[in-house]
């Protein structure tokens, strides 16, 4: 009954990465969805499809704790699982309420309405179907007010990096901060609402200039699930974890190697 994290390809390695850090002890089986990887350009539909069966999966093998480490299954899928219901005793969680209690300020499960924040012009990087979903705005609306959010829909990062090209993945960064700057030129504040970007957060924040503050998603998710384990404990559990994806377990491999500098060892899900 490890702790489950699913991403539509390798960018919730960042997420689990933190984690293992940050909760040593505990199980995690990390789930890829690379066979149908990049979610960001799919319909909401079709992402809800996808994430609804990857859940299904990661329950059968025993986890009952699953993060949503795909800031786009978060965006397009998450409020429709919770609100049709879980089964008895599961629990998904997403990346988005981590990254603005941190933006905002504001304690876990702070509950009281929205206020006014030091932060008035953040921008927000993230996939075509994140930016589409406005989902970052909604949740962030229920804890600040007077916040504008400019967002940019980074298409083909998530693609060059999961081919592991980084040169493209750089140009491309370099690109889509260009023309957020054009819509934005002084943001205070930039959330990289993917978990594939904290693998390109030295070239964003170059390109942005070293006075806007970037928020990153995975020791903050790591933080906040340690924060969850601590109060419900019985979501842990102590069962086997491991690597699994859609796509092809040998290829997948040699790309979470590579992005992790360590050995990864990918099964078929």
């Amino acid at each position: 009954m490890a702790v489950g994290i699913f991403d539509s390809g390798l960018g919730g390695l960042t997420v689990l990465d933190a984690a293992q850090k940050r909760l040593p002890d505990v199980d995690f089986l990390y789930y890829g969805d690379n066979a149908h990887a990049p979610y960001g350009v799919r319909d909401a539909e079709n992402i809800y499809q996808l994430t609804k069966a990857a859940m299904e999966n990661m329950w059968d093998n025993g986890c009952d704790l699953v993060i949503l480490a795909c800031n786009t299954a978060s965006a397009a899928a998450l409020r429709r699982m919770q609100e049709g219901g879980l089964p008895q005793g599961k629990r998904v969680l997403g990346v988005f309420v981590p990254l603005i209690e941190a933006l905002t300020e504001r304690q876990w499960g702070d509950n009281s309405p929205p206020r006014e924040v030091e932060v008035k012009h953040v921008a927000l990087f993230a996939t075509p179907a994140t930016v589409a979903s406005r989902a970052f705005q909604r949740e962030l609306a229920f804890r600040a007010i007077g916040v504008d959010v400019e967002a940019q829909a980074c298409g083909g990062v998530v693609d060059a990096i999961e081919d592991g090209d980084m040169i493209l993945a750089e140009a491309l960064v370099r690109s889509h901060v260009d023309a957020l700057k054009r819509k934005m030129p002084h943001p205070e504040a930039a959330i990289l609402g993917c978990t594939h970007y904290p693998l390109m957060e030295q070239t964003f924040q170059a390109a942005l200039g070293p006075e806007v503050k970037v928020f990153s998603q995975g020791s903050l998710v790591a933080d906040s699930l340690a924060d969850y384990l601590q109060r419900h404990p019985g979501m842990q559990g102590n069962g086997a974890g491991g690597f699994y994806t859609t796509g092809n377990p040998g290829r997948v491999s040699d790309r979470a190697t590579q992005f992790l500098r360590r050995e990864i060892t990918f099964q078929a899900a």
